[in-house]
């Protein structure tokens, strides 16, 4: 621990406003035993594991094209959105006084698997492409050999915005009788896939995590450590996809940096 921070319990959550929109301090064990708690009790209302970064406050934050979202969802699940970048990091820490940690979406998934596989549960996977979960299925097989995986859905977007698309992959889910889902279909669509349709299909915990899942198949590179520690894996990434990360970095992200800064309260 540094300067005059306290560590969060665990366990313990701090509701947050960053950017105009709900933020969750919260801590690694508190948080698997949260998702643990979902998977083996009674059945209850979905719980939804989202992550906030700058792109998702562009999204969701004070003037986004969704703002409001995860409040109006709240009416029929349980939403928690962790903190994933780091400037909403700092500014959790500075509000607070607590030191809270960074929670993203390709650190979090292996240990929710892990979580998964010890309790039986059923994991599907919606999102991404079909060899990507060709790839993903090898590396599970190899890591949790006895994770019981559900079904794997990489619907186009056509798919996704047609009349009663979104609702009839739902019923698919359903049928399959997933436990956890993982759903990698980028922001704003995974949230508001999941805000429409988790007591739809059925689930008990639903992970919104962007690309989680490519990076655990191996098919798209994690930044070193020492990029994410500095809040520079955005720069990494834009080194690597400049051409579709550069609206979201260069001209997106200093937008939804100033709204970080103007409307966030503890």
């Amino acid at each position: 621990m540094t300067g005059s921070y306290g560590a969060g319990r665990a366990g313990e959550a701090r509701r947050l406003v960053l950017g105009g929109t709900p933020a969750d301090g919260w801590d690694l064990a508190g948080l698997l035993l949260r998702v643990k708690d979902r998977l083996t009790g009674p059945l209850a209302r979905p719980l939804v594991v989202a992550s906030s970064n700058l792109d998702h406050l562009h999204h969701f934050g004070r003037g986004g094209a969704h703002a409001g979202l995860v409040e109006r969802a709240e009416q029929d699940a349980d939403w928690l959105v962790l903190l994933d970048g780091m400037p909403l990091v700092w500014q959790a820490r500075r509000l607070t006084g607590s030191r809270w940690e960074r929670l993203t979406g390709a650190d979090l998934l292996p240990d929710l698997l892990a979580v998964a596989a010890s309790t039986g549960a059923r994991v599907g996977f919606l999102g991404g492409q079909q060899e990507t979960h060709r790839l993903l299925a090898v590396r599970l097989a190899e890591e949790w050999p006895e994770l019981a995986v559900a079904g794997y859905w990489a619907p186009s977007r056509a798919e996704l915005t047609a009349p009663g698309g979104a609702a009839a992959l739902a019923e698919q889910v359903r049928l399959a009788a997933v436990d956890l889902l993982v759903v990698g279909l980028g922001k704003p669509r995974q949230e508001a896939w999941l805000a429409e349709q988790a007591v739809a299909s059925g689930i008990r915990v639903g992970l919104a995590v962007g690309a989680a899942a490519d990076f655990l198949a191996g098919v798209v590179d994690r930044a070193p450590d020492r990029w994410r520690d500095s809040g520079l894996e955005w720069l990494y990434r834009l080194v690597l996809e400049p051409r579709r990360l550069a609206r979201r970095y260069l001209l997106q992200g200093p937008r939804a940096a100033l709204r970080l800064l103007l409307n966030s309260r503890a």
